[in-house]
């Protein structure tokens, strides 16, 4: 018996509806049984043809970081306005710390501002977790000062690394520049769990993990917002997405690495042209996502939803095209060429 498939419950009751009030005379029954994979399966007969609906239910466990999480936050939260029978939650552990309940096989979705690490992948290889890399988005990573400091108007990367290499000998301001204060500088940034962490170091030290020690640590980006607002000498890094809610009571340096001053504008982020311009990322349990219809829709959710979602929280998404095409290398199982869709513009 051919069993076509509608959208929604209430499509089905809809049609029915409309045929009985147009006098066709044709009767209807519901019924409706669970399935091992977390759907619930409602049957609608119509004069012997079965409506097959699914009914999201069950739960998606998400962790990691930090940058990420205003996105899948967001997200989570549309999904369980259409899907209430879902239950999403979204942890922040970092990026490290998320991917290390990830590759044991603890999480759905790991939040993640780096790909992942040779010595991840080797781990999760011997535990058996594969899984599904999917960027979703560009964060400009951004140092910021208090909106009270008048003489910084741009950072060199060779400046940058001057104060964040470890051992460094920058304790004050004058020592990056003799003309800048003789003030002691407040330092806050991301603690090693952070693929914000990871990147700054790599991209800016020179080796990723590779830092000074001496400064107040979090891995929620709010705390360093926080401490930036209060402290007229202070300098921090974090994920565009926290400036941009806090632009009125804190400032974003420009980044000269050798073309000039940049700021961390959506252009200049979305052509990478703002030097610490990167990719974000979900990673997705591959057995789960076949598992469970609650995961794979949400991930299908995800890439519907981001060209919409991912500016609402201050991030800057790829071209829509991309989410289109990596939708359909979803569907189609091509999981391993979603990072390449990217470069295609």
């Amino acid at each position: 018996m051919s069993k076509p498939k509608l959208a929604a419950a209430t499509s089905t009751a809809v049609l029915a509806m409309i045929m009985l009030l147009l006098g066709v005379g044709l009767g209807y029954m519901l019924s409706s049984q669970a399935n091992a994979g977390g759907a619930k399966t409602v049957t609608v007969t119509i004069t012997g043809t079965d409506f097959i609906v699914s009914e999201l239910s069950g739960s998606i466990v998400i962790d990691g970081s930090s940058t990420v999480y205003p996105i899948t936050e967001v997200v989570a939260e549309a999904f369980m306005n259409e899907y209430p029978d879902v239950r999403v939650t979204v942890g922040i552990s970092g990026t490290g710390g998320g991917f290390k309940r990830f590759i044991k096989g603890e999480t759905d979705i790991n939040d993640a501002s780096r790909q992942i690490e040779p010595s991840e992948v080797e781990r999760a290889q011997k535990n058996g977790v594969e899984w599904i890399e999917i960027p979703i988005g560009i964060d400009g990573l951004s140092v910021v000062v208090n909106n009270d400091n008048d003489w910084v108007d741009c950072f060199t990367i060779a400046e940058l690394k001057l104060i964040w290499e470890p051992k460094s000998g920058v304790r004050k301001w004058s020592d990056i520049r003799p003309e800048w204060p003789d003030v002691e500088i407040k330092l806050y940034g991301p603690g090693p769990d952070s693929g914000t962490f990871d990147f700054f170091t790599e991209h800016v030290v020179g080796e990723s993990g590779a830092s000074r020690t001496d400064y107040v640590a979090s891995e929620d980006d709010n705390v360093l917002v926080a401490g930036v607002e209060a402290e007229k000498y202070a300098l921090a890094y974090f994920g565009y997405a926290y400036y941009a809610i806090a632009k009125d009571r804190i400032r974003a340096v420009p980044i000269n690495a050798g073309e000039g001053c940049i700021e961390p504008t959506d252009e200049n982020i979305r052509t990478f042209k703002y030097p610490l311009s990167r990719p974000l990322f979900i990673y997705v349990n591959k057995q789960k996502f076949e598992e469970k219809p609650e995961l794979r829709r949400f991930v299908e959710f995800y890439l519907e939803n981001a060209p919409q979602l991912v500016p609402m929280v201050g991030y800057t998404p790829f071209p829509e095209s991309y989410y289109k095409r990596a939708l359909a290398f979803l569907k189609a199982g091509l999981h391993d060429d979603l990072l390449k869709l990217t470069r295609l513009e």
